[in-house]
């Protein structure tokens, strides 16, 4: 059933123009109500993963960060809790600001330059790599909250000598963060400071 108003016929007992005026009035009506509807939907929020600080400004040696790889169940706009065991949910309100690999990579590349004292540090794609002296790879294979209170992060990566792209490292990492507080701001802020963590390991292969 159409649950539109249809447009009214006169009669001999409602003039025209005074049944159009009540067709419009029904219209504007749903419509009315259909705007409501969409105000009260739930808001969405939006967050990021941050570095510790900003990476030191000029030379230093040239690093390239990416492509990094996420687990297919992290490869989406929402953010992922595990509730318990096995079970895992999406955040349907609470999302991802831009991009999570990007994200990732200028985090790491950021983390990065502050322990190894560089500016000189891209993400990929980069374009041309004659300049750089090595890459750094990443497979993210957990980034998530826990109902326990925690964020986890387990993640693989490897170094390559360049221009030969030769493998010089290959490594994983996993560690877990206590939630400071409720909320997936908290979840953002624990996953940053585990993303921290991380690039100390990646540093000390690079050196």
């Amino acid at each position: 059933m159409n649950s539109h108003p249809t447009m009214p016929q006169a009669s001999s007992c409602l003039p025209w123009h005074l049944a159009l005026f009540t067709w419009n009035f029904k219209r504007l009506f749903v419509l009315a109500l259909s705007l409501l509807a969409a105000s009260c939907a739930t808001p969405k929020s939006f967050y990021v993963l941050t570095a510790e600080g900003p990476a030191p400004a000029g030379g230093g040696t040239a690093i390239g960060v990416g492509p990094v790889s996420l687990a297919g169940y992290l490869d989406r706009t929402n953010l992922v809790f595990q509730e318990g065991g096995n079970r895992m949910s999406i955040a349907e309100s609470h999302r991802w600001a831009g991009d999570l690999e990007e994200n990732i990579a200028r985090v790491t590349a950021t983390n990065l330059g502050r322990r190894l004292g560089t500016g000189n540090i891209r993400t990929y794609p980069w374009g041309s790599d004659g300049e750089l002296r090595y890459q750094v790879t990443l497979d993210i294979r957990q980034l998530h909250g826990t109902a326990d209170g925690d964020a986890v992060l387990d993640a693989a990566w490897r170094v390559y000598s360049l221009p030969d792209r030769r493998l010089t490292a290959s490594k994983s990492w996993s560690g877990t963060e206590p939630l400071t507080s409720d909320g997936f701001d908290a979840v953002a802020a624990a996953q940053s400071r585990l993303l921290a963590r991380l690039a100390t390991e990646i540093a000390a292969t690079l050196r």
